[in-house]
């Protein structure tokens, strides 16, 4: 499509810039496009996030076209998420990797899946901050929202690629483009650790397609799913103490501040689709 060209140029750019590009592509919705870059500490992946989105938007606009981060910006097609590889290292060595592990992964890296399952409701208010973030964050168009875990299944929200080794590591796939990466890094990285230092379990993981389970088979294994509104996941964060101890008193108290205000803007708006629904019927 017409992104194709732009998307080259922005690949260049970036890599003008220092980036290691890994991966470019087109993704399966229409106008969809997904561009990888190595991994590095959080702080600075953080900041190559910020600076990606700026620079993808000024390449953009020299093909007269724009990009959007927004999650799901048309109904009916995938929205656009911002999956998020994970690892820790000490002395230069993947700690996730172990041999003789089960699953020939530590048993730190099996803890750290367990904080982010646990802790998965309570940061969501921060990896998907926005109203349109639960727009895509739906059955049916292979967005994460249950909440487990699996080595190769892509319908749970963690999940395990298949590389072993340095490539070691865990896949959180809930978050999306419009999120603070500083904020969710810090919240991602709190809860994974929270789980280490408390040693907890993530499970089993789950090689079913939990797409196509019945609510009794996802209730008997355990599975639960996201918050599927905005205003539940604030509720979610306020319970979560080891959520909010990752952002600081101040900035937890302005940011539900402000996000229950955007909720309740967004609560009494009259919608196009009410307009076309109710208003000949009544």
């Amino acid at each position: 499509d017409l992104g194709e060209e732009a998307r080259r140029d922005m690949v260049i750019s970036l890599e003008k810039l220092g980036f290691g590009i890994e991966a470019s592509h087109h993704e399966v919705a229409p106008g969809q496009h997904e561009i990888d870059f190595r991994y590095s500490d959080a702080l600075i992946a953080a900041d190559r996030i910020m600076t990606l989105k700026l620079t993808g938007k000024t390449i953009a606009l020299k093909h007269h076209l724009h990009v959007t981060f927004m999650p799901k910006p048309i109904f009916g097609i995938s929205g656009s998420g911002m999956h998020t590889h994970l690892s820790l290292f000490k002395n230069d060595e993947n700690i996730f990797y172990d041999p003789k592990g089960k699953y020939k992964l530590s048993k730190e890296a099996l803890y750290f899946i367990g904080g982010l399952l646990k802790h998965a409701k309570g940061f969501t208010a921060i990896t998907n901050p926005l109203v349109n973030s639960y727009k895509r964050l739906t059955p049916g168009y292979e967005a994460p929202v249950y909440i487990a875990w699996s080595e190769r299944n892509r319908s749970p929200l963690v999940r395990v690629p298949a590389e072993r080794g340095e490539g070691s590591r865990a896949e959180l796939r809930s978050p999306d483009p419009s999120c603070n990466p500083y904020l969710a890094f810090a919240v991602i990285l709190k809860a994974g650790i929270d789980g280490i230092v408390n040693k907890i379990d993530p499970g089993e993981p789950i090689g079913q397609n939990i797409y196509t389970m019945s609510e009794k088979e996802k209730t008997s294994l355990g599975i639960e799913s996201l918050p599927d509104t905005l205003k539940k996941a604030l509720n979610e964060l306020e319970k979560d103490e080891v959520v909010k101890s990752g952002l600081t008193d101040h900035i937890f108290k302005n940011y539900i501040e402000a996000k229950r205000e955007e909720w309740e803007i967004y609560r009494t708006q009259v919608h196009q689709w009410e307009l076309d629904r109710y208003l000949t019927i009544y």
